[in-house]
């Protein structure tokens, strides 16, 4: 027991922001692995939960390849639920120094059982699409946390002023709310397609070709909420132009993907995209928001970039 707290880091050294960068890309992976159920309609492939069936935890070859798929989704859940101890004992011995760390790292931490038990009363609710709704909006809410986990890694716990204008932190803070809208519309817009993850799941009962085009209405604004972020950071020599570019590249391929699928009969592989790239879009405009401040000791050039002021710090 004393080699293994020895080992633990009391600094933030490679191992801490590997871990961090891994923790991030396993939030991300299991999005992706969870689309990969539904939209194979192997949402049932493991009918009942915690077990995979009432006599066996793991599936079983009679099942076929749709219990296959909801037990690998299951696997990747328990290894994403080690790295999040493997982050939080990272951390551990730096609780005083850094307690914006560790609780970031609990906090992120407690919301992979919580996923679970969601995940289960999905199962168990036939695949109710609002519970499912819940269990991608947690999955959002871990993205950002392990992003913000990613962030004070490497930007440390100091002091840190306000870099943009007031006006424009107000507009970020705003286009965040409306991506967050278009994610809830988006879930409805799912939750009542063809894709429910079995071919016997309950569906909203809404009509889904009006929600997608309820969807694309803040969708749009967000790229316009963008194009502004992103004019005025290249204008001013913001710290936040780095990020809000990659936020727009991000949203052009989220439209991209979403028109071409409304258009093509929402084949499973564009809207498996669609939820990955969502995920991605709220790291990106999470990072963004973070990087509305920066530490006082900083002294911004005018042409400093993103990468510019992430390496300083």
């Amino acid at each position: 027991m004393n080699r293994i707290t020895a080992w633990l880091p009391t600094r933030i050294d490679r191992r801490v922001r590997v871990i961090a960068w891994i923790y991030l890309a396993a939030q991300i992976l299991l999005v992706g692995t969870g689309g990969l159920v539904r939209l194979t309609s192997s949402g049932l492939g493991c009918p009942t939960w915690p077990k995979c069936t009432a006599d066996s935890v793991v599936n079983t070859p009679e099942m076929g390849i749709h219990g296959y798929i909801e037990f690998g989704n299951r696997l990747l859940g328990v290894a994403l639920g080690l790295v999040a101890i493997a982050a939080f004992l990272a951390v551990v011995r730096l609780r005083k120094e850094r307690p914006d760390l560790f609780w970031v790292a609990l906090l992120a931490g407690l919301g992979i059982p919580a996923q679970a038990v969601i995940g289960g009363i999905s199962v168990l609710a036939q695949l109710n699409p609002y519970v499912v709704g819940i269990h991608f909006v947690i999955s959002v809410i871990l993205v950002l946390l392990c992003t913000v986990f990613v962030h004070r890694v490497y930007t440390g716990r100091v002091r840190r002023t306000l870099a943009v204008p007031v006006w424009y932190r107000t507009l970020a803070y705003a286009t965040s709310a409306v991506v967050f809208v278009t994610i809830l519309v988006g879930i409805l817009t799912t939750g009542s397609g063809p894709h429910a993850g079995d071919a016997d799941a309950p569906r909203t009962g809404l009509d889904p070709e009006i929600l997608q085009h309820v969807h694309s209405w803040p969708a749009y604004v967000t790229v316009a909420l963008t194009v502004v972020l992103l004019v005025v950071a290249f204008s001013r020599a913001l710290p936040t132009q780095g990020w809000a570019l990659l936020l727009l590249l991000v949203e052009a391929m989220q439209v991209g993907v979403g028109l071409i699928q409304s258009n093509t009969g929402l084949p499973a592989g564009l809207v498996g995209i669609h939820m990955v790239l969502s995920c991605v879009l709220v790291a990106i405009l999470t990072a963004l928001v973070l990087n509305l401040s920066t530490p006082v000791d900083v002294r911004v050039s005018p042409r400093a970039t993103t990468p510019d002021l992430v390496g300083r710090r």
